[in-house]
């Protein structure tokens, strides 16, 4: 199967070369990887064109995008989108890549693979991790039922169906939900680890968590969900301030009202997939 890599940039001078490297080292090359430099003030224009230079799938664009500020999910959504017209390959399989990432030699010619021998699948990945105290570990900010946002794998099926990539915070959770929704599967190797050399959210804690209680407004979650999941991440974090600000968010978005990412049977349908979830773990527990 072919795929094709979107991989935005924002002065990623320290990551950008060991992601590069990562990706030409491959077992299996992607027939197109082309690097959006995203208004970049750094040298990172410099050393995307090295590999221009030197490796023919690659190319490059630079996004006139002047936003001084990390906004979480639409900036890196619309750069990826000014990556995604220039394809001129057709592909079975279309990625989205951040450019911190570190992979393994093999890891497309897995992912592939499993495309290949299961058309359920509709989104796939591998697992992420973060360097503390010179060890590799487990980013627990997710968990290992879900592909995370800075290397999402999607068929073209499941891609088209769900509408593509939401240019909004949640983006990298309604796709998923939208992919159960339209009976697709998602498949995480844990096995295949991918090393983040930036923790997620180091940019931009400061307005994640409200940002995040948006998502769960356009997501329609519903607001006892909603309540749930900011009261979760907020024992997570050991910081009370998480719920407040997520809640805030959740709430200014239905006063206002902001669009919502998914229709109403959709969001039906994500409220009963969210609740069965929420089920299933207290069963578990007891």
């Amino acid at each position: 199967m072919t795929y094709s890599i979107i991989l935005p940039a924002h002065n990623e001078e320290k990551y950008i070369e060991n992601a590069l490297e990562s990706i030409v080292q491959q077992t299996y090359l992607p027939q197109e990887l082309i690097v959006v430099n995203d208004n970049s003030t750094d040298a990172t224009a410099a050393i995307i064109q090295e590999y221009v230079a030197k490796f023919s799938f690659i190319k490059t664009l630079h996004s006139e995008n002047k936003s001084t500020t990390h906004e979480p999910g639409s900036k890196i959504v619309n750069a990826f989108y000014k990556g995604f017209e220039q394809i001129q390959k057709d592909w079975d399989i279309i990625v989205k890549l951040d450019a911190d990432v570190i992979l393994p030699a093999n890891y497309f010619e897995e992912i592939c693979r499993e495309f290949q021998n299961n058309p359920k699948i509709g989104i796939a990945g591998g697992l992420a991790m973060i360097e503390q105290n010179g060890e590799w570990t487990f980013e627990k900010i997710g968990n290992k039922k879900q592909v995370r946002g800075p290397f999402k794998a999607y068929s073209k099926a499941c891609f088209q169906k769900i509408g593509g990539l939401k240019k909004s915070i949640g983006w990298d959770t309604v796709d998923e939900l939208l992919a159960h929704y339209h009976q697709f599967e998602i498949k995480v190797r844990e096995d295949l680890k991918v090393k983040l050399q930036k923790p997620t959210g180091s940019a931009y804690q400061s307005i994640h968590a409200e940002k995040t209680g948006q998502g769960f407004y356009k997501m329609d979650y519903g607001f006892l969900i909603s309540l749930i999941a900011a009261s979760k991440s907020a024992w997570q974090k050991k910081n009370f301030s998480v719920f407040f600000s997520t809640m805030n968010g959740f709430i200014k978005s239905a006063l206002n009202p902001d669009q919502k990412m998914v229709t109403s049977e959709e969001g039906k349908f994500i409220r009963q997939f969210r609740w069965q979830g929420i089920l299933k773990k207290l069963v578990n527990r007891h």
